[in-house]
């Protein structure tokens, strides 16, 4: 993204039609109570050719939340999130957008959802302004006031009335997601939606989607950069060979693997039999755990442990009672990324 997304509130008031109020306000304040799920998949399964793809995928997405999707190439998230929008049919389960049955009532199911699959499929001999007046008119209800609403959301004032074909592709990450925003979504689904964005541009769709959530809507975030995905998202579901490996928030997923405790000793390999030799400490070796080469490369020497943190104190006093200097100890916690490989057998990221 080439300039500061203009991160201003607006008032998100309802989309739906005032004729249809009254037979959907129960879905809605199953939404709005924060209780129920905006988007709930039971069951998914898909067979393609006599192939199954898609395993028993089943997941919730809440109100007001950022949901992150992740996994290996080939493992299924193109396709399920296909399913979501009911690009693709499920072979079996069940996919509900605010109360609805996507496969039974896709009309009001998808009138939730604000989505960007793969690509924004936007017509570069178009301005951006004119991009936005067609889809427009797909969609009932929205008049000039919501469009100008939407380009001031993206921060696009000064270049909405362009030709498309001038777009960087940032710019055209953030006219699909003014195209998105369109019709007041409670649900926004976005496909790798940092593929080719600069580190400025990642930053500040991370704050554009956050802004976003803490008005309410839910985000539905599908990225290979799991670094961003873990300062972005509240919840993830993992996937892998089109199976839901792990969902939670991401503190407590990174909470179930035990931290790292590297020491710096001033006599490594007297230290490295000791620590070897404690029942309380197990001591790893450089294709046992997942530290970053960057930590390392700062403590050149350091050896690499699991222990309790209550027994840190004792596994010290045990080095210096045998004349090893303890120079430093430094806890180091798993990140989203070692979590992933762990759980995907090291499999490639998208």
């Amino acid at each position: 993204m080439e300039s500061d997304l203009a991160l201003r509130r607006t008032d998100h008031e309802t989309w739906i039609d005032r004729e249809e109020e009254h037979g959907m306000s129960q879905q809605l304040r199953a939404v709005a109570s924060g209780k129920d799920s905006v988007l709930s998949v039971e069951g998914l399964r898909k067979r393609i050719k006599g192939k199954w793809i898609i395993h028993d995928v089943s997941f919730d997405v809440y109100p007001g939340e950022i949901f992150g999707f992740l996994g290996p190439n080939g493992s299924g998230k193109t396709t399920t999130i296909r399913m979501l929008v009911d690009l693709i049919k499920p072979t079996a389960g069940r996919v509900k957008i605010g109360g609805y049955d996507v496969q039974k009532q896709p009309e009001q199911a998808l009138r939730y959802v604000g989505s960007i699959v793969e690509n924004p499929e936007v017509y570069p001999y178009l301005s951006g302004w004119e991009n936005l007046e067609h889809f427009a008119r797909m969609q009932p209800g929205i008049d000039q006031e919501r469009i100008r609403e939407v380009v001031e959301i993206v921060g696009m004032d000064q270049r909405i009335h362009d030709k498309v074909k001038t777009y960087s592709l940032g710019m055209r990450q953030r006219l699909g997601i003014a195209q998105a925003l369109l019709a007041r979504p409670k649900l926004l689904i976005l496909d790798e939606p940092t593929n080719g964005l600069d580190p400025k541009g990642i930053k500040e769709l991370r704050e554009f989607v956050r802004m976003l959530a803490d008005q309410g809507m839910s985000v539905f975030i599908s990225s290979h950069l799991l670094s961003e995905i873990q300062l972005m998202c509240d919840r993830v579901a993992i996937i892998n060979s089109g199976r839901v490996l792990a969902v939670g928030k991401v503190t407590e997923l990174l909470g179930q693997n035990a931290s790292y405790v590297l020491w710096q000793l001033d006599k490594p390999e007297e230290g490295r039999r000791l620590l070897a030799a404690m029942p309380e400490v197990k001591l790893l070796q450089p294709g046992e755990h997942g530290i970053e080469d960057m930590v390392l490369s700062e403590l050149p020497d350091a050896l690499v442990t699991t222990v309790a943190a209550e027994a840190v104190s004792g596994v010290v006093s045990k080095l210096v009672a045998s004349g090893i200097g303890v120079e430093a100890v430094q806890k180091v916690s798993p990140s989203l990324e070692e979590l992933f490989l762990k759980l995907t057998g090291g499999e490639g990221i998208v």
